[in-house]
């Protein structure tokens, strides 16, 4: 499986370290820059690269950091196919694959500990797509991407 890596100057540190573990778990990785900490950079240019890579079947799935982790998630969820979710919580890493069949996840680096960053990242790379009632949601994802009216699902009561 090979896996899409982009930071900014902020995310860099976080990002070595995933790369590091990730080749030790026998993953391929594609690392889309930046390649040094020492000068700013523009976060869209990695996100988009990263989401590129993903969008193209370059990559199975991608991670991206900041320092906050939103300018890169805004950034990676403007490629047409990208679905970016904010790894902040070990359920939600799951979630985020099994409802909503992310195939990015981001993390900010001056909020998170790169223990519980890495520890999502295994969670979130080891969970699956359940499908089910989610394949609609997901589809309407795609409906909003390629300018396709979407409306409610007719929902049953509960009683």
């Amino acid at each position: 499986m090979k896996i899409a890596l982009g930071s900014d100057r902020r995310g860099f540190s976080v990002k070595d370290r995933l790369i590091y573990h990730l080749k030790e778990e026998g993953y391929e990785i594609l690392d889309e820059g930046p390649y040094d900490s020492s000068y700013p950079v523009d976060y869209p240019v990695y996100g988009e690269k990263v989401g590129k890579a993903v969008a193209t079947g370059d990559a199975d799935f991608g991670v991206v950091i900041c320092a906050t982790g939103n300018g890169i998630l805004m950034a990676v969820n403007k490629v047409k196919g990208v679905r970016c979710g904010m790894g902040y919580d070990d359920d939600v890493a799951h979630l985020m694959r099994e409802h909503n069949n992310a195939n990015v996840i981001c993390f900010g680096q001056d909020f998170m500990k790169y223990e519980d960053i890495q520890r999502r990242l295994d969670i979130f790379l080891h969970a699956d797509f359940i499908g089910d009632y989610h394949c609609s949601r997901v589809q309407q994802l795609s409906d909003i991407e390629n300018g396709i009216p979407i409306t409610q699902t007719p929902m049953k009561k509960k009683f």
